[in-house]
């Protein structure tokens, strides 16, 4: 099969077109990633606290330190919070613009990808974008609001900077890379510059290119990384002595080393996570990879000082982020978020390298993409089902669903295996990807904020309340607890913690703890008011104590 080496420079111009390439990316980041935004409330324990703490320093002017209930929360930097609050107060505090950020970081990592391709590895560049934009984990993360997209735009922008950098010799690329390492610094900690610096060691010892590390240290981007990150670090620890324990050794070190924070997981957890974080090119991805293990295997040298040595870096890029992670004792989905575009681009130059006039993948490669790239459109149909049976039931919706799929691989699999099918890749697949998404968005969104938000909650809440009321918990998930927080701008009190207001309040309790609210409160007046069963809680009026 011929190489991308092959294909004359007419060929990659007539994939070059970035008149209509700029109007497509738009289109499907603005689809993939800003569409639907505040369809469903804020979901999970990370979301509305980190929604709130934004608030919060909006509030107080405070663009120094993050606070939660007016008191320190220093277990992140600052650069989510900041866009948070940018986006604030452009249009106002809500979760869809507590989402912005993250959509807002994944487009630029998108145009980055792109950009990067049509530099330096020109015909492919949108589909490398495209696939960058449409992967699962960088969709899903691209619409939370964490820390998670921010850190990942800026590391992967980081490493394509650097790489742009080592293939051009200009240091206006070297300086990009000091930048962005800064901002995922700014986005998590020392965690962006410490695998930097590992995938390029990595790769420079691979190449024998030893003195390519210390090229890369190079004082002016030094003094770029500490313009950026030293002032908000150094500003935060002066105003909280607590700051370097808190996050260097507590949320840094521990969290690494131990299971402190109760995330603990298999070594080989992050395996099946990235797998499916880059669904739907999974299938395509993996022979990518294997071949450029068995090329780098094979050729050694040779591989590593001609084009192919992209590949090799993005190998790197790839295994060092698995491994490190699999290391940790702590282990979360979205720590693995910056790994993701390493995958993609490994695709985009799979493709590069094979695309011919009458390119067309092996037939088992093509019928399992197809397969998988087909399978999300049945749980994303599904999805009322799966929240509230927690199962996919044999019902006319599934074989409706199921036949949708049969229909879209079976077509995946014509279109690829005609000539030039590999040119048709990104066009298929993305098919099932758009389907998916609306689907969740249009048909699931309802069920999703009824079941996983506290948004619908507080809605019914509000609708026996006179007047806003203090607000408890008793027994309740920290989701809920964060959510509630959010969504009533209310500092939380827990029963559990002898946290028990004094005047009247409001308490939010899993089903069947009347009884025990009502010990709790130590006979004050207990009524009643109503439940929420998709969340299985109710809640209660509490008398306040004589004299309150």
């Amino acid at each position: 099969m011929p190489s991308g080496a092959d294909m004359t420079t007419n060929d990659l111009v007539s994939r070059s077109r970035p008149l209509t390439d700029w109007p497509l990316l738009a289109g499907f980041c603005a689809f993939l990633f800003f569409f639907g935004l505040g369809y469903f409330g804020l979901v999970g324990a990370d979301e509305p606290r980190y929604a709130q703490v934004a608030r919060e320093m909006l509030a107080r002017h405070d663009w120094i330190t993050p606070t939660l209930g007016g008191k320190p929360w220093l277990e992140k930097p600052a650069l989510y919070y900041w866009q948070a609050m940018l986006a604030y107060r452009v249009f106002g505090v809500s979760d869809w613009a507590a989402r912005l950020p993250s959509a807002i970081d994944a487009t630029l990592m998108v145009v980055a990808t792109y950009l990067f391709l049509r530099r330096f590895r020109p015909g492919f560049h949108l589909d490398g974008a495209l696939m960058t934009a449409s992967a699962a984990g960088v969709i899903g993360f691209a619409r939370a609001a964490s820390t998670d997209m921010p850190l990942a735009a800026a590391f992967a922008i980081g490493l394509l900077a650097w790489y742009a950098w080592y293939e051009s010799g200009r240091k206006h690329y070297l300086a990009v890379f000091y930048m962005f390492v800064g901002f995922g610094m700014l986005a998590k900690g020392p965690v962006a510059p410490v695998l930097a610096a590992g995938v390029i060691a990595i790769f420079a010892a691979a190449k024998g290119e030893y003195r390519l590390i210390w090229r890369t240290l190079w004082l002016p981007g030094i003094v770029i990384f500490c313009t950026v990150t030293l002032p908000w670090y150094v500003a935060v620890q002066m105003r909280n002595p607590e700051f370097f324990r808190v996050f260097i050794l507590e949320h840094n070190l521990a969290r690494f080393g131990s299971n402190l924070y109760h995330h603990k997981e298999p070594f080989w957890y992050y395996v099946p996570v990235i797998l499916l974080g880059l669904v739907p090119w999974t299938v395509f991805m993996l022979a990518a990879l294997g071949e450029s293990a068995r090329g780098w295997w094979v050729e050694k040298r040779q591989f590593l000082q001609s084009e192919d040595a992209l590949s090799a870096f993005l190998v790197i890029w790839l295994v060092v982020l698995v491994l490190f992670f699999s290391v940790s004792q702590s282990k979360l989905p979205g720590y693995i978020v910056p790994a993701l575009p390493a995958g993609t681009l490994l695709l985009a130059e799979y493709l590069r390298r094979h695309v011919s006039e009458d390119a067309r993948p092996p037939m088992l490669l093509t019928v399992v993409h197809s397969v998988v790239a087909a399978l999300p459109v049945i749980p994303a149909l599904m999805l009322q089902y799966l929240l509230l049976q927690h199962r996919l039931p044999w019902s006319s919706a599934a074989q409706v669903s199921s036949g949708l799929a049969l229909l879209l691989a079976i077509g995946m699999v014509l279109t690829l295996r005609r000539p030039q099918g590999l040119r048709m890749l990104r066009l298929v697949t993305v098919v099932p990807v758009l389907l998916a998404v609306w689907a969740v968005l249009r048909i699931g969104a309802p069920m999703l904020d009824a079941t996983l938000s506290a948004r619908s909650l507080v809605n019914e809440i509000s609708r026996v309340e006179a007047q806003p009321l203090p607000l408890a918990v008793f027994r309740v998930p920290r989701e809920t607890e964060f959510g509630l927080q959010f969504y009533r701008n209310q500092t939380i009190a827990r029963y559990e913690w002898g946290q028990v207001p004094a005047g009247e309040h409001l308490v939010v309790a899993a089903e069947g703890l009347q009884a025990i609210v009502a010990k709790k409160a130590a006979g004050r007046r207990v009524s009643y008011l109503g439940s929420f069963a998709p969340q299985h809680v109710e809640y209660y009026w509490v008398a306040g104590k004589s004299g309150n």
